[in-house]
């Protein structure tokens, strides 16, 4: 595997690369877990080469929130990528990403409202002036992100569509389903900040999550549904919750009844002082049979 950390031998090594065929990228943020190999492997069998992206981006970050403390683990990174096959690793410093005078940013309405766009006032800015600067960067063919951040997802697709990005284009950007722990919690980087005893009371979110879920699926009223959702994450340990909403799937716009369309649970919660976010799908609910 090759590692690189300045943009004029990046484009040189995926020059080499794109000879062999189509380039997947997967950009992270590092520390590492079996969600983002689940990415890298994915990436394999949708392209002939894979770049991996690690850059702790300090502009979605905002005041007061963990850019400092966030886990930094590029040597112990670079062996598990190596070991998954990875092609090119582009760990730029942030010089390299963001030279002196740097002074553009990308702003996508709509989708980046709400949820953790209002918990986190410029949030996606940040991730949006990234992941377009990794993309012009790199030129992959294919570009997959989790779907534990399903906001994320959409900013990102939103914003190439908006900008007729054509490497990748819209519909290269791909979703990969989240990667949970035995216990059914959504792997995180962020999972390593809860104490044991955190950690085994984290579980009341996904479980939540199912039993809210069940209950809409099943006809049940939706804020009804939701007040019973937050109690029990509450009961179960945590402090707070940023939020936990319906949503239509495809242009996270609110919802307040079951639709037709495929929909998504999305949940913040904070269990001492780290902020864990989770999403899942919700079918519609099924039409009672005529007597």
């Amino acid at each position: 595997m090759q590692t690189v950390h300045a943009l004029d031998p990046l484009r040189n090594a995926v020059a080499g690369l794109r000879a062999a065929g189509p380039v997947a990228l997967v950009p992270t943020m590092g520390a590492l877990h079996d969600g983002h190999l689940t990415l890298v492997r994915e990436a394999r069998r949708h392209a002939a080469s894979v770049v991996v992206s690690i850059f702790v981006n300090p502009l979605q970050f905002g005041a007061n929130e963990d850019l400092d403390a966030y886990p930094r683990q590029m040597e112990r990174d670079s062996r598990l990528l190596e070991a998954e096959g990875v092609d090119l690793l582009w760990a730029p410093t942030a010089q390299a990403m963001y030279p002196p005078g740097f002074a553009s940013t990308i702003s996508v309405t709509g989708v980046s409202e709400g949820l953790c766009g209002t918990a986190r006032p410029g949030h996606f800015d940040g991730v949006a002036t990234v992941v377009c600067k990794l993309f012009n960067q790199v030129m992959p063919d294919v570009a997959l992100f989790g779907e534990k951040d399903w906001q994320q997802l959409s900013v990102i697709r939103r914003m190439a569509r908006d900008l007729d990005l054509t490497r990748p284009a819209a519909n290269a950007i791909l979703g990969v389903p989240t990667v949970r722990e035995a216990d059914g919690l959504a792997m995180s980087s962020r999972n390593a900040y809860l104490t044991p005893q955190q950690r085994a009371k984290a579980v009341a979110l996904p479980t939540a999550m199912r039993r809210a879920i069940a209950q809409i699926e099943a006809g049940a009223d939706v804020p009804s549904s939701l007040a019973r959702l937050k109690s029990d994450v509450l009961e179960g340990g945590f402090g707070s919750l940023d939020y936990a909403e319906l949503r239509e799937a495809d242009d996270l716009g609110e919802l307040h009844a079951v639709i037709t369309k495929p929909m998504r649970l999305l949940v913040a919660a904070r269990i001492g002082t780290t902020r864990l976010i989770d999403n899942m799908a919700v079918k519609p609910a099924q039409a009672p049979e005529a007597a």
